[in-house]
């Protein structure tokens, strides 16, 4: 049975994958391998391929030379090998060389725009007869009467604030499959629902986020060094926020820059954004990018938890995989390797089976669990702080995860304290002039396009609690861990309310995670809207 009350068009496949990223098209080339004459269709919510794909990216070619053999014969458009690897740690005023650790050394992989990658890969997926759809939202799920997974329904399109149909209006059509693969990347619309309908984690940790944020740069000839990768940790974070930043050498004079912050930080007031402008205006980074331009932005969140918040990745009529299903390896800050060895595994075993079921018992006993299991101690270990989290990391690399005790994450939005609850933190940050000089300027280089006049995909599920127990007992840090200014409270006369400012919004699923009253509620807007990334 349909969740819509009137009759749309139907459309039938034999496979639907929801999300053009790598784990997404990964599967379907390798299901059209497998089984050429499987009916296959890819359902994309952004206005071109790789236009909402946001990555650091350094990743491990091996499972591209596994699903694509004879690739680097013609690499995607940014790959380049890296040289060399370094690693410090950063106060106020100094850096500090630390040794490499085992899982950051990036000897034979390559640093990419992940957005470009995914471009080039849909060719060659469509090449294999895989039917591919951007600019199509996949905004619900189609249920068969017994309450399995039977498709998806696609948004409708054409309609204005109040819902009412516009002269664009055209209705969404249903696409319908025995089997639906979601690779919708971190926190997925649908994901999200269907975790939550099926109890897939039940059996699992709280999963765990953070926020990256990413911008790519043109700096002045003569300062980028192609094939460089530069990791830090420490300041502008305090000592009990886990993050850190990257810094990719690419070619052309490009240099990719970004910063990531765990989404379990406590203080309300906080703002990852300006935490990774600061970063830029230290003494040892700021020459980098002086003299330089800002070519593009953006922010998405990723996912944290490993292997103790990894769900059931199967459900009647569906799969997760990839960053849906949380598999990226934080120690070594990548998740590509990962997802595209979870669609490759995917398929086979739906080329196999004929269907999804066993999928789940199949990956926790495939390579891409073990890896996790390996580092599953790191990411919480940093719970209690930086020093502690170090200490731990060197335990669990040394024992290869045989640490005698799994260690626990937690929810994120339920580590934010209470502004009586928090002491404030002096985190030394200075005046800054690099660009951009605030977060509206960062969603210019987003090229973030909504259609203002449509319904808000960014549902406040109960108004009263922003304006009233929010106010005064976090001081509505939406205002804050936004880094598109898409909340913002307004002084109407003698009353305040929140104003929602939809047409900023990246779609990096921030406030979906980490508001505290967890009444923020993010749903897929019209298809086609939202960021177009270029190279990130």
């Amino acid at each position: 049975m349909s969740e819509t009350t009137t009759e749309r068009e139907v459309m039938d496949y034999d496979v639907i994958i929801v999300g053009a990223g790598p784990a997404g098209l990964a599967c379907s080339i390798h299901l059209k391998q497998l089984k050429p004459d499987l009916m296959v269709a890819v359902i994309e919510k952004s206005a071109e391929i790789g236009a909402h794909i946001l990555s650091g990216a350094v990743i491990e070619p091996e499972p591209l030379d596994e699903l694509l053999p004879g690739w680097r014969d013609n690499p995607p458009p940014i790959c380049i090998p890296v040289e060399s690897d370094e690693i410090s740690l950063l106060t106020p005023t100094s850096r500090f060389r630390l040794p490499t650790p085992p899982q950051q050394k990036n000897h034979g992989n390559l640093v990419v725009s992940l957005g470009a990658l995914c471009a080039w890969l849909a060719p060659q997926a469509e090449a294999l007869g895989v039917d591919i759809f951007p600019g199509y939202a996949a905004s619900g799920i189609y249920f068969a009467d017994e309450g399995s997974v039977a498709g998806v329904i696609i948004g409708d399109m054409g309609v204005d604030k109040q819902g009412t149909p516009k002269d664009t209006y055209m209705q969404g059509i249903e696409i319908h499959a025995p089997l639906t693969v979601l690779a919708e990347g971190c926190r997925g619309h649908l994901s999200k629902q269907l975790i939550s309908k099926f109890k897939l984690d039940a059996n699992s940790d709280p999963q765990a986020y953070g926020i990256g944020i990413k911008e790519l740069w043109r700096v002045e000839a003569g300062k980028c060094k192609p094939g460089l990768v530069q990791h830090s940790i420490g300041w502008p974070l305090d000592k009990n926020t886990y993050g850190g930043s990257f810094i990719y050498h690419m070619d052309k004079d490009r240099v990719a820059v970004g910063f990531v912050c765990a989404l379990d930080y406590a203080d309300p007031d906080f703002s990852p954004f300006e935490a990774f402008q600061q970063f830029k205006h230290h003494p040892s980074v700021k020459p980098l990018f002086e003299g330089g331009e800002i070519l593009s932005s953006g922010a998405r969140t990723i996912i944290e938890g490993g292997a103790q918040s990894l769900p059931t990745t199967e459900m009647p009529g569906a799969l997760l995989i990839g960053d849906a299903a949380g598999l990226l390896n934080l120690p070594k800050i990548k998740g590509t390797h990962q997802a595209i060895r979870s669609g490759m595994l995917a398929a086979s075993h739906i080329a196999e089976t004929g269907n999804g079921a066993g999928f789940d018992k199949l990956l926790r006993a495939s390579p891409i669990m073990q890896e996790l299991h390996k580092v599953r101690n790191i990411r919480p270990g940093f719970n209690k702080g930086l020093w502690r989290g170090l200490i731990t990391a060197g335990i669990e690399t040394i024992t290869a995860g045989k640490l005698p005790r799994t260690l626990h994450n937690h929810a994120d939005y339920s580590a934010t304290k209470k502004l009586n609850d928090f002491s404030g933190v002096d985190r030394h940050w200075v005046e800054r002039d690099l660009a951009p000089r605030d977060r509206l300027a960062s969603v210019y280089f987003a090229g973030t396009e909504h259609d203002e006049d449509q319904p808000v995909h960014l549902q406040i599920l109960e108004p009263d609690v922003c304006t009233t127990r929010c106010s005064k007992e976090y001081n509505n840090p939406c205002t804050k861990f936004c880094p598109a200014s898409v909340y913002e409270m307004v002084e109407d006369g003698s009353a305040r309310h929140l104003q929602i400012n939809a047409a900023n919004c990246v779609h990096c699923k921030t406030c979906d995670i980490k508001d505290p009253y967890q009444i923020i509620n993010w749903v897929t807007p019209e298809g086609g809207s939202g960021p177009n990334y270029q190279n990130l």
